[in-house]
């Protein structure tokens, strides 16, 4: 049986035809946003007998597989019996340099739709029409050819022999994948204890179409768990990709280390790290532009021998090799990294690249579905990144010292930007009059011709303008713009609009406070979503925000782990209360102190801010706890090697304890594995209560209106997560053992409280320091009497 290859009309001129440099214009996913307004403006001022946006497909019969090249025509005009294909193209080209022969690329898209139009309802000659709009001047011009079916089948059947090859060379990788896939044995043999239950509810999620939210206590095996079913699937079933969506680099790690150890049994797997552009810039001293960077020029003429070189020795696509071909073959490796996800079955990279509009990999999810999985890990981390990625917000500021830089070089934009100007002087007069911040149900729909007309006249800059020193703060407003813009298609009842006056400046945010719709809209569009994480408590709330409906499959697994291996102690007289902190802090530093001391080990101190941290490590100090202990402290703006120093910490031999001292919710409080006697203890000082503020007490007043408990939507549910995930560091396997001490005296209050996962029932209620004492000694099995007490 043949294998199929699918590949878009567009991605398959793209990929034979695309030659030269790299250049602003090509690499903006900005730039869509303007394409779909456009074609959307075009499209419903074209008369009834236009039809939008049909999907059509080819299916090539080569001799060894089967080609599918697909897409979405533009338009197609029906006139009696004579039609005519319409691609449409928005541009700021001045109108005398709109000519028919200025890139071939757009008549062979449009040829490619004309052929499989023609083949299909046995047309023998057909109308090819580009339609371009000029920007600047709302005007449209367009060409129109007539072809025959010979002509285009011979152009388009060219395209494909060219490509042949290529799809050749992938036919063969998936058979030989799909085969090491079949032979694949589980990495350890056994499951643990919940794994292979966890195993096949994602089995059955992926046969059965469905979305699974997954609560898998830490150490159940939640990568393997869910990674391993899914390969399966892909073998058996022709799952097309595989996307794992992590919020963290070091999460993606465990990722990577996944499928590093299926490897080791003989899986054959190609598999891709997306890596934030800041992160893998070869040369981030210049400017992405083909003139400075060798690495943009003539990019789309070194890409094929590179992808070629890449697939041919390596399986794995991590950011050290993808550095080191970029370097050899001399192209971007970060655009290198985005054309090699075509050739990969499994894409490692941040919830971004599948949820974010600005940045979302518009050649795997746009709108047609798509037979891929999407494992979503660390899922409790989607819902605040989901309300960021659907918000968006620009301040005046920028606008003023853009336009005044920019002076006549580019008239038409600063004319734009002075519009957005006086819009946004008036919002400063609504919140001048109403105390500094004025929040209303609609969206601004004033600002939005301002915004769309100045991204329509930023291409001038964008084409011509790199070499300018105000380039940078250009694309950053202009990004801001294109966000603006793209929000305006969710906005809906679950969006607020906020002006807020921040001295002279002012904001104005269109705020999402519920995701639920986009993401549920968002995952319609491919075969499956698995959404996992030790934390997803209470289950329902997530589930409601995260796009989950009647349908979806859920499952709550227990701890594998002994509850004997973990002492969890709770000390409920203590209040961490904003207001009750300096009078009880002098109490809570004996509490650290004592545990700390209590056995010699690595301990993490877990606050709810870097102010109250500093204010505990203040006194501690002055009572010599830095010459009894070796303390470390997570700094507010820690860079990846800082952060990895900080960790090797953990593994060094010592005389005396070390305590680290770090910020809940923050990059120690989650997806870090500090296995055996790395990690001793943890104490967590608070509820982990988001700071309250003006938005979160929004999104609190938008759930008690749909009468939910919006305290508990917007500080609750989010708080005891970061509390969840903090205590979750300290058994991460089997052999581990370890204590975790809760400090406030909201966790005797049953809304905290029943919120303690099952295996958290054996908890204990600390009293005094002698019943602290007692039962640290009774777990550590030895005569516990290193208490100290601190005098005020």
């Amino acid at each position: 049986m043949k294998n199929m290859i699918k590949i878009s009309v567009r991605n398959l001129v793209e990929f034979v035809m695309s030659s030269g440099d790299l250049d602003m214009v090509r690499m903006s996913n900005a730039r869509a946003v303007e394409g779909t307004r456009i074609h959307k403006l075009v499209q419903s001022s074209s008369g009834d007998n236009y039809d939008s946006e049909v999907m059509l497909k080819y299916v090539y019969e080569g001799d060894e597989i089967e080609l599918e090249v697909s897409g979405r025509a533009d338009g197609i005009i029906r006139d009696g019996d004579k039609c005519t294909i319409d691609e449409i193209k928005s541009t700021t080209k001045p109108l005398k340099e709109i000519t028919e022969d200025m890139n071939p690329l757009h008549w062979a898209q449009a040829k490619g739709y004309g052929f499989i139009f023609a083949l299909k309802n046995e047309i023998e000659t057909i109308d090819i029409q580009l339609t371009y709009y000029q920007l600047d001047e709302d005007k449209i011009i367009r060409f129109k050819k007539s072809f025959s079916i010979d002509e285009l089948k011979n152009d388009f059947i060219g395209l494909i022999e060219e490509y042949l090859g290529w799809a050749e060379k992938i036919d063969k990788w998936i058979k030989l994948r799909n085969k090491t896939i079949e032979e694949l044995q589980f990495p350890y043999g056994d499951f643990r204890k919940g794994q292979r239950k966890l195993a096949v509810s994602v089995y059955t999620a992926l046969k059965e179409k469905e979305k699974l939210f997954l609560k898998a206590p830490t150490g159940i095996g939640k990568t393997l768990g869910t990674a391993f079913p899914t390969l399966k699937y892909m073998g058996e079933e022709g799952l097309e990709k595989i996307f794992y969506l992590t919020a963290k680099t070091i999460t993606r790690t465990a990722a990577e280390d996944a499928f590093h150890k299926m490897r080791g049994g003989g899986l054959r797997l190609k598999t891709l790290t997306i890596t934030a552009k800041d992160k893998i810039c070869i040369d981030n001293t210049k400017k992405c532009d083909p003139e400075e960077c060798e690495y943009a020029k003539g990019f789309f003429d070194k890409l094929k021998p590179a992808i070629k070189d890449i697939f041919t020795n390596e399986d794995c696509f991590d950011r050290d090799r993808i550095l080191e071909y970029s370097e050899k073959h001399k192209l971007c490796p970060f655009e290198f990294s985005l054309c090699l996800s075509e050739w990969s079955d499994v894409i490692i990279c941040d919830y971004n690249y599948a949820y974010d509009p600005r940045v979302f990999l518009r050649r795997f999810f746009g709108e047609s579905k798509k037979n891929y999985a999407v494992l979503v890990d660390e899922a409790h981390n989607l819902v605040d990144r989901a309300r960021e990625m659907y918000s968006a917000e620009i301040y005046k500021q920028p606008i003023l010292e853009i336009r005044k830089k920019i002076n006549d070089d580019f008239p038409n934009v600063v004319k734009a930007l002075n519009r957005i100007n006086r819009f946004m002087i008036e919002a400063r007069k609504e919140c001048e009059e109403a105390d500094g911040v004025v929040l209303k149900k609609e969206a601004p729909d004033m600002l939005y011709p301002y915004l769309t007309r100045f991204i329509d006249q930023s291409e001038d800059i964008l084409e011509n303008g790199a070499n300018k020193e105000y380039f940078d703060e250009f694309m950053e407003f202009y990004f801001k713009a294109v966000g603006m813009v793209r929000t305006w298609e969710f906005y809906d009842g679950n969006y607020v609009t906020y002006y807020e006056k921040m001295g002279q400046d002012i904001k104005i945010k269109l705020f999402c406070l519920d995701p639920s719709k986009v993401l549920q809209d968002k995952m319609k569009m491919v075969r499956s979503t698995i959404l996992f994480s030790a934390t997803l408590i209470p289950l329902d709330y997530y589930m409601k925000l995260l796009g989950g409906n009647e349908e979806s499959l859920r499952l709550s697994l227990e701890s594998p782990f002994d509850q004997k291996n973990l002492c969890l102690l709770v000390n409920d007289k203590i209040s961490t209360k904003y207001r009750a902190r300096e009078k009880t802090i002098l109490q809570l530093c004996n509490v650290i102190m004592n545990v700390v001391l209590s056995k010699k080990g690595n301990y993490m101190i877990f606050f709810p801010s870097y102010k109250y941290m500093n204010d505990a490590l203040e006194i501690l100090n002055m009572a010599g706890f830095n010459h009894k202990v070796d303390v470390i402290v997570q700094d507010i703006s820690m860079n990846e090697i800082e952060r990895e120093e900080f960790l090797k910490e953990f593994d060094k031999e010592r005389e005396c304890s070390m305590a680290a001292f770090t910020v809940m919710g923050g990059i120690f409080g989650e997806g870090i594995d500090l296995t055996g006697d790395r990690l001793t203890g943890a104490i967590i000082v608070g509820v982990g209560l988001p700071q309250i503020c003006f938005e979160r007490d929004i999104i609190k007043q938008h759930f008690n209106d749909k009468g939910k408990n919006g305290f508990n939507y917007s500080y609750v549910y989010p708080g005891m997560n970061r509390v969840l995930q903090a205590a979750g560091r300290v058994i991460r396997t089997e052999e581990d053992r370890g204590v975790v001490l809760l400090i406030d005296e909201r966790f005797s209050y049953g809304g905290y409280k029943g919120l303690f996962p099952e295996e958290w029932s054996h908890y204990h209620r600390i009293a005094d320091k002698d019943d602290l004492e007692d039962e640290l000694s009774v777990f550590w099995n030895n005569n516990c009497k290193n208490s100290i007490d601190l005098k005020d």
